[in-house]
């Protein structure tokens, strides 16, 4: 991953601005920071007393570990400073119907952190006032059996081989047509989405010819395939490219 332009933007930005993060399986790249490269983005967020905001919907499905997934969070609250953190279960639960997730705000005193209560509670009373319980219930249940949270993470970890495999699979079946370019980014993104490289032309022609839906910059979703549906997809892939679309 290459940091200039990132560093760049982060080096310009007045202070006290908020920066937005993806703690991990970044969408729509599947590019995650090396621990070394959050280190220098850490660093530079500090210094320049700026707000990190991370965004946590694909916790586990980075590398099938939870706590591996959040070691970019838990290094910016090592070290004292203020963040936020929005958390989505929604994806690595299952519950994308409940929308239920979390909102954590780490605040450097105990006064601030009562302030900040204080303000949220004003915010949240006009808009929604009491969240939905039922989604959250069920996570607030997983979470605190241990049997239960035990299973969940051997599911969890069972997703993200899945997706893997279907990483792997998709790249081996677009190598044995012999589509031109090198596909190799494929199995090198993590999470739910690759970004193919496919420009919007190709990206229409594959709706057209083949009924594959997708987002118009290339994003697939690897979570959606299965070994059934691979090679049809990888067919479209390569008349997409070989057509000259």
């Amino acid at each position: 991953m290459l940091l200039t332009g990132l560093l760049e933007d982060f080096e310009s930005a007045p202070s006290g601005s908020i920066v937005l993060l993806h703690a991990c399986a970044h969408n729509p790249t599947g590019v995650d920071p090396t621990p070394d490269q959050w280190d220098q983005i850490k660093q530079l967020i500090r210094s320049k007393s700026l707000l990190p905001f991370f965004d946590s919907a694909y916790q586990g499905f980075a590398s099938g570990s939870l706590d591996a997934d959040a070691q970019p969070i838990r290094m910016f609250a090592a070290d004292g400073g203020e963040l936020l953190v929005a958390q989505s279960y929604a994806k690595n639960m299952g519950l994308y119907g409940e929308r239920v997730g979390a909102l954590t705000i780490v605040c450097k005193a105990a006064d601030v952190a009562s302030r900040v209560e204080s303000q949220l509670k004003l915010v949240i009373r006009p808009m929604y006032s009491n969240p939905p319980i039922h989604g959250a219930s069920i996570v607030a249940t997983i979470l605190r059996d241990r049997n239960l949270y035990d299973e969940w993470t051997v599911e969890l970890k069972a997703m993200a081989d899945r997706i893997i495999s279907m990483r792997q699979q998709l790249f081996d079946a677009i190598q044995s047509r012999g589509t031109p370019g090198d596909w190799s980014h494929i199995i090198k993104q993590i999470g739910m989405f690759t970004f193919t490289g496919l420009n919007s032309q190709q990206v229409a022609f594959m709706t057209k010819e083949y009924h594959i839906y997708m987002t118009s910059d290339g994003r697939i979703s690897m979570a959606g395939l299965s070994s059934r549906t691979v090679p049809h997809l990888a067919d479209a892939i390569h008349a997409a490219v070989t057509g000259g679309v």
